[in-house]
């Protein structure tokens, strides 16, 4: 049996930093899901001590913001096809795929608080395309919250396919629903269960612009 190299043998492990830790952490994503994005298995992934990565992120909510902010940076580029309205569509569209690439991604966005560059590169994007449009300065602020609270949510939404049983009670009790007691549901019955995911968020998508667009904000705004 060989002998066990000292210490001073051993290659060294490369210094923590936060790029790192994050690069780490979206290859567990990748590989074996954000439930998996703990600071126990990502310390482990980086063969340290789950103490030593508190130095570089306070913690699990912060290292799954920074996880969103580095994905962020593949959709950050809008297309030059189309009119502003649908280039923002096209951004919106992108970002919620983004999302429901990596299930449990989506629910974890809901209340994330992303700050780094690619997030303020999507921010900075959708606001140009806002600007394009001639949309006032105030109401383009005011705006994209609205659309990525939308696109977030219903990327949430659909995060994790409900079965066919839970879609059949839904669909069932809206066709059932007695029209004595519920008379608008069942006039609506058809309507409230038509569409595609993808068709139903483009649309809400543009009601969301077209308000943005005819809407004004409070004349007194008190900074946050």
């Amino acid at each position: 049996m060989a002998p066990e190299k000292s210490r001073r043998e051993r290659p060294a492990k490369p210094a923590l930093t936060r790029h790192g830790i994050v690069a780490a952490a979206v290859g567990i994503l990748r590989e074996e899901g954000l439930r998996k994005v703990t600071m126990r298995r990502l310390a482990q992934e980086l063969d340290t001590g789950a103490a030593s990565l508190y130095v570089y992120v306070r913690n699990t909510a912060e290292l799954h913001a920074a996880i969103l902010d580095e994905l962020l940076g593949t959709i950050t580029r809008s297309s030059s096809d189309g009119g502003w309205r649908d280039r923002l569509e096209q951004l919106l569209t992108a970002y919620a795929a983004t999302l429901l690439e990596y299930p449990g991604l989506a629910l974890s966005a809901l209340v994330a608080r992303p700050s780094g560059k690619n997030y303020l590169g999507l921010v900075e994007t959708m606001l140009a395309l806002l600007a394009e449009g001639d949309v006032p300065p105030e109401r383009r602020a005011w705006g994209i919250d609205l659309l990525l609270q939308y696109a977030t949510a219903t990327a949430a939404e659909h995060a994790d396919e409900e079965s066919p049983e839970e879609w059949d009670a839904l669909a069932r009790a809206v066709h059932e629903a007695d029209e004595t007691t519920h008379p608008q549901i069942a006039a609506h019955a058809a309507d409230l269960l038509s569409g595609q995911p993808a068709q139903r968020m483009s649309w809400g998508i543009r009601v969301l612009i077209t308000g943005i667009t005819g809407t004004a904000v409070p004349a007194e705004r008190n900074p946050t």
